[in-house]
């Protein structure tokens, strides 16, 4: 009997003008981007620590300190590695990921592939096995003023 364990990540950040806006690995136009020590990417961020807290290895916060000028505007997509590499240390294989982004403005649908892609590259997995979504706040709180983006992500790993 393999052994399986399920993952829950969340992320925010806040919005700013003059930052770049990436998600899913993806630069994305708009007025304002997320504003962080690294690309401030939420939605890897929420990926990673649902894969890491699957595995039980702590959190994003604990491996990338926004103390330690390393990972200072470093891509998260090689944290997203990083964290895969953590992963096969453990014997852990990732069996999916599904992720929510919530945010007004820009609409993501169009991107979606590509982030998959970057995803799929980064863990070292099909794009079959990635889930991406989005939705509003419907113009309520922080989310809905565009001050700032949300992610959320849940995760199967499988025990090799």
């Amino acid at each position: 009997m393999s052994k399986i364990k399920v993952g829950f990540g969340f992320d925010v950040h806040q919005l700013k003008a003059g930052h770049p806006f990436v998600l899913g690995g993806v630069n994305l136009e708009h007025h304002s981007g997320a504003f962080g020590h690294s690309d401030a990417d939420v939605l890897l961020h929420a990926i990673c620590d649902a894969l890491l807290g699957a595995a039980n290895l702590r959190d994003i916060g604990y491996h990338f300190s926004n103390t330690d000028d390393r990972w200072k505007g470093i891509s998260s997509l090689i944290l997203l590695q990083e964290v895969t590499r953590l992963l096969k240390e453990k014997d852990w294989s990732i069996g999916n990921i599904d992720a929510m982004v919530c945010l007004e403005a820009p609409k993501i649908n169009p991107h979606i592939p590509a982030m998959k892609t970057h995803i799929a590259q980064a863990a070292s997995i099909s794009e079959e096995d990635i889930s991406i979504k989005a939705t509003t706040n419907e113009q309520l709180g922080f989310i809905g003023r565009q001050e700032g983006v949300v992610a959320y992500a849940v995760c199967l790993l499988e025990k090799l």
